[in-house]
């Protein structure tokens, strides 16, 4: 016998009290029927949102582009460290030994990106703080990739707005300005490092990982890495927008000199490159979804061809660089060239 059944005899029986009671009953249990499939319906939602999967898909793509950005940056890298170094006035010029620090911090950047990234993708379950060391180590670089840029700026205005000054000031003091600048970066991470490690309990620090976890995500690290980044891109503006109103007042922005203007064109444009998509990813977050996911890879797509294409931007652009890989090319094609026509001795 329902429920329904005992109210419908209850009315017949004229007892309204029992009716009115086993009525509120009625009701209480179809509602209570009706809602208990809701929850359910949210879990079940719930369940396919997995930001472990979509981290791990993330990281094999990353650490893909990584690896081909690593190989034509390094490929590029050797060349030119190979000319400076061959060459001792192109070795004394600060613009040169700038150079030569900035593309290495490109392909140290691509390599540990493809051991981090590898190591997420592969799910080594890793030591967490092995994790944080190598994660500590790309940002550190990738921090001097825009400090050798601002300085390799600066020292362009010095050469363009005060050519006397700048070669007995910048070359006295080349060496003490990247140590300093590399201290620097070096010890802010440090201690930003130190500071999340004493919050957490000494089995944690060494707890194995399947998904390498990030580090230096707090407020004040987020903070810093800001100041850390608008800080070489203030210097970058700034140096270039007094180099274009010297050259503008000076009269080399003229029919005659028109490579300049496209250079600092060129420059601002690969820089942008560099600092949007990074700013972009950084609002956005890390969420599920295929949409999220996408517009994470283009943004991340666009800051790898960045990286690729900086050492030919800043390097192969370069005049005196440009003729003398051409002179290398030619002498060794010319010299191989004469073994073949001689013959086997």
């Amino acid at each position: 016998m329902t429920l329904y059944n005992y109210f419908l005899c209850c009315v017949l029986l004229n007892t309204k009290k029992t009716a009115l009671f086993s009525w509120y009953l009625y009701r209480g249990w179809m509602t209570t029927d009706r809602a208990e499939p809701a929850p359910k319906i949210m879990n079940v939602s719930s369940e396919h949102c997995n930001i472990s999967d979509w981290l791990r898909l993330e990281a094999s793509v990353k650490a893909s582009v990584y690896l081909v950005a690593f190989s034509f940056a390094t490929f590029i890298t050797i060349v030119i460290v190979t000319i400076v170094s061959q060459d001792r006035k192109l070795r004394k010029e600060v613009r040169h030994i700038l150079l030569c620090h900035h593309l290495l911090c490109i392909s140290s950047y691509c390599g540990l990106g493809v051991v981090f990234q590898g190591m997420r993708a592969l799910l080594a379950h890793s030591p967490r703080l092995i994790c944080w060391v190598v994660f500590g180590l790309q940002l550190s670089v990738g921090e001097g990739i825009l400090f050798t840029l601002a300085l390799m700026a600066l020292n362009t205005y010095l050469a363009i707005c005060w050519p006397l000054k700048s070669l007995s000031l910048v070359g006295s003091v080349k060496y003490r300005i990247l140590a300093g600048t590399w201290t620097t970066i070096i010890l802010k991470n440090v201690c930003l490092f130190l500071i999340e490690v004493t919050n957490l309990a000494p089995i944690a620090v060494f707890k194995l990982e399947p998904l390498c976890p990030v580090t230096l995500n707090s407020i004040p690290a987020r903070a810093m890495g800001l100041v850390f980044l608008f800080l070489p891109l203030s210097v970058i503006l700034l140096s270039y927008s007094l180099i274009y109103r010297e050259g503008k007042r000076a009269g080399h922005f003229n029919r005659s000199n028109l490579k300049a203007r496209k250079t600092v064109l060129i420059h601002l444009v690969q820089i942008s490159l560099h600092v949007l998509p990074t700013l972009i990813i950084l609002g956005v977050g890390k969420r599920c979804g295929v949409s999220f996911f996408a517009l994470n890879l283009v943004l991340f797509g666009v800051f790898a061809f960045a990286q690729c294409f900086n050492p030919l931007v800043y390097g192969l652009q370069n005049t005196e660089l440009r003729s003398r890989l051409h002179h290398e090319v030619c002498c060794r094609l010319g010299s191989g060239h004469t073994r073949s026509s001689r013959g086997p001795v």
